[in-house]
């Protein structure tokens, strides 16, 4: 990693930075409704965090622990950092939080311009394509190792 660290933390802990990256990501650029977009599960959820070296937050990321199931969701970038290997930091961490619970699988509802971008971590595509927040998804499965 060159420019930033990713760090695990609690809702409680990393709320304001989390907040700020999501709303800048979903609502503003994607037009993500914030009823949608703030499900109530955050406090759940253990989260990936990327701040530069200056202490800028620049990216995030969720697991929901389901059972014996990991879900990956809400990983943003902003756009300048973008193409910087901060979602791969990102999956990194979320899946080596997953490796470490020692989940069953792991599964994300991958916006379909994304799915590329999970294949680099072996997940595979399942199901039909579908919308969620207006936007084609398609869900994707991992077994971790």
């Amino acid at each position: 990693m060159s420019g930033f660290t990713v760090s695990l933390v609690s809702w409680h802990d990393g709320e304001p930075l989390l907040r700020a990256i999501r709303e800048a990501v979903f609502m503003r650029e994607q037009g993500v409704s914030a009823e949608l977009e703030w499900d109530g599960l955050d406090a759940e959820c253990r989260h990936a965090l990327a701040i530069t070296h200056s202490g800028d937050a620049i990216g995030c990321g969720r697991i929901l622990q389901n059972g014996r199931i990991g879900h990956v969701g809400r990983i943003a970038v902003l756009p300048k950092w973008r193409k910087q290997k901060v979602g791969t930091a990102l999956m990194e961490a979320l899946l080596n939080e997953a490796r470490s619970r020692h989940y069953n699988w792991v599964d994300v509802d991958a916006q379909t311009y994304a799915i590329p971008f999970y294949h680099t971590f072996g997940f595979a595509e399942y199901g039909e394509e579908f919308l969620d927040a207006g936007m084609p998804h398609k869900k994707m499965k991992l077994v971790p190792r």
